[in-house]
């Protein structure tokens, strides 16, 4: 199984869910478009309490900002039809994007494409920040259109049950993991919140015991 870590906006937290979700499933990671250093994927594994094997991005772009425009920056023409799926040892893959999904990766194509091509089920990582509901359910309405899977959200962050229920109402999928504001992101405590999502993808039939065993 393959899932595409996404969020409503940009620093949501998606790289420290990836990590999570990563070692939850065992899976491999993979983020195809990064956008400025340190990257994502140096991130991720660094957090991982079990090592993996690197898969090199896409596009490995200089500067913090949209692709677009650092790939602009650069002179370099990001396209979809040059981010396919990689080849790797696992059973399951943990794709991260960059950014929202409505974030361009060219003047045509957005980072939600990338999980329309591969028909990639979606986890959403949101936030209750002023003007998160509004965010989140954009982003909910844009994967529903497009007939994508939105497997489950997974909130970062301050805690605001209010906000959080009106978002799952919307998003009529459960809540696959409830994060606090992390300030010590260790191994452990990377391994402690997969646990939780390991028992949460179970129990909602994403995935079967006997596949993640």
């Amino acid at each position: 199984m393959n899932l595409f870590i996404s969020a409503i906006s940009t620093d949501s937290g998606k790289s420290v869910v990836s990590a999570i979700f990563t070692e939850a499933l065992q899976a491999s990671y993979w983020k195809p478009v990064q956008a400025g250093f340190p990257t994502d994927t140096e991130t991720v594994h660094k957090l991982l309490p079990t090592k993996i094997d690197k898969i090199p991005e896409a596009y490995l772009l200089k500067y913090p900002m949209s692709p677009h425009a650092s790939a602009r920056r650069e002179n370099i023409k990001v396209s979809l039809d040059n981010i396919t799926l990689p080849e790797h040892s696992k059973e399951h893959m943990i794709v991260e994007g960059a950014g929202g999904l409505m974030v361009p990766l060219n003047d045509d194509e957005m980072v939600i494409d990338i999980a329309e091509k591969y028909n990639l089920p979606i986890v959403l990582v949101s936030n209750t920040y002023l003007g998160s509901i509004n965010h989140s359910l954009l982003s909910i309405r844009e994967i529903q259109r497009r007939g994508l899977d939105l497997v489950g959200i997974v909130f970062n962050g301050e805690k605001n049950e209010d906000t959080e229920s009106v978002i799952l109402k919307h998003a009529n999928v459960p809540c696959l993991l409830r994060l606090p504001q992390l300030e010590d992101l260790e191994a452990e405590t990377i391994k402690k919140y997969a646990l939780i999502v390991r028992e949460n993808l179970i129990a909602n039939n994403i995935i079967t015991v006997s596949a993640h065993a």
